[in-house]
Order: structure tokens, then sequence, then C-alpha cells
């Protein structure tokens, strides 16, 4: 089974760090990274798609950062 997550945070080291550790545990990028003004907040934000292949069913209520 392929699982999909979308990270986001603003645009500082805390969005790459949130990206590396993703890596790190075995996710893979998927896709372009995307920036966006927050007008709300006055800031750019950053979002970056990964997947990952495990085994087992899909399930809603599955904690996908703790996979």
């Amino acid at each position: 089974m392929k699982l999909y997550r979308l990270l986001t945070e603003e645009d500082t080291s805390a969005f790459c760090h949130k990206v590396s550790e993703a890596l790190s545990k075995g996710w893979e990028l998927y896709g372009s990274p995307t920036y966006a003004f927050d007008e709300a907040k006055g800031v750019m934000r950053c979002g970056q798609a990964v997947t990952k292949d495990v085994e087992g069913d899909y399930h809603p209520d599955m904690k996908l950062g703790a996979q």
C-alpha cells in the first residue's frame, strides 16, 4: 500500500527539517515543492508531498506521521 502526506510549514528551516525527517523515515518526495503567501499571517508557506510504501491495509485512523 502507498501512503501519501502533504507536509506544510512556514518558509523557514523548520520546513526543511520536517521534510528531512520524513525522508529519514523512508518517505519519498512526490512532485515539486509549492510556495504560497499566507495573507492572514503575512508569511510565505511551503508544501511538499511525500509517499511511502508500507505493508498492510489502509485505514483512515492511521497516524501517517508515525509510519
